[in-house]
């Protein structure tokens, strides 16, 4: 099997490399984990200084929800509202990388003029044909999310390649170095009841879906890319275990991204930064040696 590997923003991810951590701040009150909201560039501020202390490596900041069964979103110009004073308080404040949490192409060129350097585009650059020339100008990293534009046929692990390969070729032919991309799954986005773009089909339950997802993460391998698992608090756990506020699902969070760094993940994306760090690290001393 061919070596892993990607770079973000300078940032080394894949095959040889410990797994590394993305922080997530939320600056849209819409959020579905109300506990990664933050109002105001002294909180957001706050928060990733915290964050970087607590070791993670990457600051992804999301300014409009993106969970696929929220009714709504907001317009492009609040959106870009709270990405200007969000990002400009995150690189005030921390010295590692700060991603942007969008679909948009004119809120990803804001941000990464604000001091940004990483897309983390949920759509795969489906849904903004002038995401990848924006990317590409700006020589920004990028992390593609497995979306279908049309429902697709195959088991769970084969749709999300079949997405994602789709994705990388849309990257390439915009000029995109795929040394600079990492892929997501998109655990927790196929899901019948979304809307508009995140609108996806599946022909079984979605928390199996997803279940069955994690369980083949590995197949993702073959990509070539390194792989970045976002689980943290997600629905399909609380659907797994009964737990229906997303404050009560933390030690799930923590299982399945064990389980993803055991199985291939190079990145995790999680609300809990301290805790995630931490179990990562243990796993790593058991696994390679202190």
């Amino acid at each position: 099997m061919d070596r892993v590997y990607s770079r973000l923003a300078g940032v080394e991810l894949g095959d040889g490399f410990k797994a590394r951590v993305m922080g997530v701040i939320n600056v849209s009150p819409e959020s579905f984990y109300k506990g990664s909201v933050r109002i105001g560039p002294e909180e957001v501020s706050k928060t990733a200084l915290k964050m970087e202390e607590e070791g993670a490596d990457f600051i992804d900041v999301g300014a409009s929800s993106t969970a696929p069964y929220l009714e709504g979103g907001v317009c492009i110009e609040e959106e870009k509202d709270r990405i200007r004073w969000a990002i400009k308080a995150v690189a005030d404040s921390v010295s590692i990388p700060i991603s942007v949490d969008t679909v948009r192409s004119e809120v990803a060129d804001l941000a990464l003029r604000l001091g940004a350097e990483i897309v983390n585009d949920v759509s795969g650059l489906k849904a903004d044909e002038r995401m990848g020339r924006v990317v590409r100008e700006r020589g920004a990293g990028l992390i593609l999310s497995a979306h279908e534009r049309f429902t697709g046929v195959g088991d769970p692990v084969s749709r999300v390649l079949n997405a994602l390969r789709e994705s990388l070729k849309l990257a390439e032919s915009s000029g995109i170095e795929l040394e600079s991309v990492v892929v997501d799954p998109a655990i927790g986005f196929f899901r019948n009841e979304g809307r508009g773009v995140f609108s996806v089909q599946r022909d079984m339950p979605w928390y199996l879906w997803d279940l069955k997802v994690l369980k083949g993460l590995r197949r993702l391998r073959e990509l070539g890319r390194a792989i970045c698992v976002s689980t943290s608090r997600k629905s399909f756990i609380g659907a797994v275990l009964g737990l229906e506020r997303p404050e009560d699902r933390l030690f799930p969070s923590l299982a399945t991204e064990i389980y993803a760094v055991m199985n291939g993940a190079s990145l995790i994306r999680t609300h809990d930064v301290a805790p995630t760090v931490q179990s990562i690290r243990m796993v790593e001393a058991i696994t390679e040696g202190l």
